[in-house]
């Protein structure tokens, strides 16, 4: 079991600031100066340097949080797997889930109400943000399962097909572009276009498609970039600009009448979203969650 000094250690080296520390466990900054003086004692050495105002881990630091954050991982899976050996719905742990915004939003919480049904005493995190910061926050160790849009090349990460999604464009049902069911992929020249920001799945699965037209990205009509779905969304419906989102994103609005659907010749955008996990790690936590996700969704 880690010891309240440690704990108080891997937050100050997360939030990089004794203040932020201290706010995210109740704390004064005072007791959390005095643990951390407390663990420097222990070790004989110092685990931050203070630069002004901010802070950063020494080497021994470094050590010291690689280890901790390790340990933690094993002690919450042990948590999981003890609770879990007498009865599934009595099972305890932590699930710390990262999703890019069109599965925490449109895909992810059918999936939580389930398992949250099965296992009521597990705490779920969620960290709602493009594939590129999920991939990050995973490598990081700041979340231990990750959905993210299409399959990339790390050796050091294990991807599992989950579900399958389509993009397709969409614009204002009061918009001039709404008068045409049907364009050429070369119109989106002339078009005024609303994007997703970088690192977004949409976006690059959308420039990849583009790509397989010979369409260059960087000689689009591009007005604006947003970040996140919902915004990218709203302004859609409220300017002239055509934007491309994901299907589930816009039933909605599409069945009221608020964006219209717009083809494109030959461009079909569909994306593939996969579990990732640390290689190497075994987690039976993780395995239950994607099973439910898995039995929810085929």
């Amino acid at each position: 079991m880690l010891s309240p000094q440690h704990e108080v250690f891997l937050e100050v080296a997360k939030q990089k600031s004794f203040s932020k520390a201290a706010e995210q466990m109740f704390m004064s900054q005072p007791a959390i100066s005095k643990n951390i003086k407390q663990l420097e004692f222990l070790y004989k050495t110092k685990l931050f340097d203070r630069r002004g105002m901010y802070i950063e881990l020494t080497p021994a630091g470094n050590l010291l949080y690689e280890r901790l954050t390790e340990v933690k991982r094993i002690q919450e899976q042990t948590l999981f797997d003890i609770t879990a050996l007498s009865n599934a719905i009595e099972a305890e742990g932590n699930l710390k889930l990262g999703a890019s915004t069109t599965v925490a939003l449109y895909i992810l919480p059918k999936v939580l109400s389930v398992f949250h049904e099965q296992y009521p005493n597990i705490n779920i995190s969620l960290l709602n943000r493009n594939t590129e910061i999920v991939l990050d926050a995973l490598l990081n160790k700041e979340i231990n399962l990750g959905i993210i849009e299409e399959k990339g090349q790390l050796t050091n990460v294990s991807y599992l097909p989950f579900i399958s999604d389509e993009v397709i464009a969409v614009c204002s049902s009061q918009s001039k572009w709404a008068k045409k069911k049907i364009y050429q992929v070369q119109d989106l020249y002339q078009i005024p276009l609303a994007i997703r920001e970088r690192g977004s799945g949409t976006l690059a699965v959308l420039k990849k498609q583009l790509e397989k037209h010979k369409i260059l990205f960087n000689n689009l009509n591009i007005k604006v970039r947003l970040g996140g779905t919902e915004a990218l969304k709203n302004f859609i419906i409220a300017s002239d600009c055509l934007g491309f989102l994901p299907r589930r994103s816009v039933i909605k609005e599409l069945k009221y009448g608020e964006l219209k659907q717009v083809s494109f010749e030959g461009l079909n955008i569909v994306r593939n979203f996969y579990f990732i996990q640390r290689k190497g790690e075994i987690s039976n936590l993780n395995k239950h969650f994607i099973k439910t996700a898995q039995s929810v969704y085929h």
